[in-house]
């Protein structure tokens, strides 16, 4: 008997080595994620400084140097030369067709980038810079934790109740899982093509806390981690893909009813000469994005519309910012403050779903991407 139970034993602790390794009882992986940063300004000059109290080592080919403020040098100012790049690093000029800045430990660190003269913005991860159709880069591989406070930093407003916010960190999470590689050097850009994305917060803001509380929690239909849509407000009922001329998704995106938008709507106009509006329509995405890519994303902020000829203009009547689909920012909100908590929110939003820990859902390679209409906006952009 003592022999079995030892056997047993062995093969217990085997089972859940095993299952802990494969991340399956529960606990959170650890993933990255690779962001595009800055590329809006295409940019031909980076200027890279460490955050107060931080080291960073700057890797340019062999070559491995330290910025610290202490150190009296605190600054790395990389441009663009033919097809590589010119660092200058306290006088010191080095070459490389890549640049790489880690924490000493080779990891990731908080660093400073800006593009001279435009912005300056405060990361944290591992850089890298590299020249790509005569402009640099910037990719930033960070934690998946991290990519996802930043999300909800930027996309949700200061006073959206945390039971919103927790259903924003779930829906950002769940479309990082479900969508890496939409771009050819890195998974997402940092604009409305994928998800804002800007400074991580501090640890004690709403946005840190509700990523750190909803940790590893993603949305799941039919057993695949769901790309999340979501939209900033609605115009009283969420749209399908379908209905709004796009190709379908694997998961449907069942159109609800919102009550709030219904009874708050959010209206805006806009007048458009009749050249631009004459390839637009009504509850058609393709033809609303590709008026925003020539006139600015904010002359119409919708698909839902009325259209009224003016002498060699047209006006514009809509209701609702973004296109619909998904998560309404704005119904969210109106549902947790009566109430309701985030998993009641997603249920609402993403009929037929459950809300479930990462390594519990499938893989990325076996989730249900935000399918390739994703081209466009989820919601209004600000930028």
């Amino acid at each position: 008997m003592r022999i079995l139970t030892s056997i047993f034993n062995t093969i217990f602790i085997a089972i859940f080595v095993i299952l802990m390794s494969a991340g399956l009882l529960g606990q959170a992986q650890n993933v990255n994620v690779s962001v595009g940063v800055l590329g809006l300004f295409h940019p031909l000059h980076f200027v890279v400084t460490p955050v107060a109290g931080s080291a960073l080592v700057v890797h340019v080919g062999a070559d491995a140097l330290v910025l610290e403020t202490s150190s009296g040098v605190s600054s790395a100012k990389i441009r663009l030369h033919g097809e590589n790049e010119v660092v200058d690093i306290g006088g010191r000029i080095l070459r490389g067709s890549t640049v790489t800045v880690t924490g000493r430990d080779g990891g990731p660190v908080e660093f400073n980038l800006a593009v001279p003269g435009r912005i300056t913005r405060r990361y944290q991860g591992v850089l890298e810079l590299k020249p790509q159709s005569g402009a640099l880069i910037a990719i930033v591989t960070m934690d998946l934790e991290t990519a996802v406070a930043s999300v909800v930093a930027a996309e949700g407003a200061a006073d959206t109740p945390a039971e919103a916010l927790k259903a924003l960190a779930v829906a950002a999470r769940s479309y990082f899982m479900a969508n890496k590689g939409r771009h050819r050097d890195y998974d997402f850009c940092d604009t409305t093509h994928c998800q804002f994305l800007r400074a991580p917060p501090s640890s004690a803001s709403p946005a840190a806390e509700v990523a750190l509380s909803t940790r590893g929690l993603v949305i799941v239909y039919q057993s695949q981690t769901v790309g999340a849509m979501y939209t900033r407000s609605c115009s009283g009922h969420t749209h399908t893909p379908a209905e709004l001329g796009l190709p379908s998704s694997a998961y449907p995106y069942y159109a609800v009813e919102c009550r709030y938008c219904r009874q708050h709507p959010s209206r805006w106009q806009s007048r458009i000469s009749a050249e631009d509006a004459a390839s637009l329509r009504s509850s058609n995405e393709p033809s609303r994005l590709q008026v925003g890519r020539h006139l600015g994303w904010s002359v119409v902020p919708s698909n839902d519309f009325v259209v009224r000829k003016e002498g060699d203009h047209i006006l514009l009547r809509g209701i609702g910012q973004g296109h619909g689909i998904g998560l309404c920012q704005a119904g969210a909100t109106a549902m947790a403050e009566d109430g309701s908590d985030f998993r009641k929110i997603l249920s609402y939003y993403y009929p037929n779903t459950v809300v479930t820990a990462l390594a519990a859902s499938s893989s990325a390679r076996n989730s249900i991407p935000a399918a390739s209409f994703l081209w466009g906006l989820r919601h209004f952009p600000d930028n």
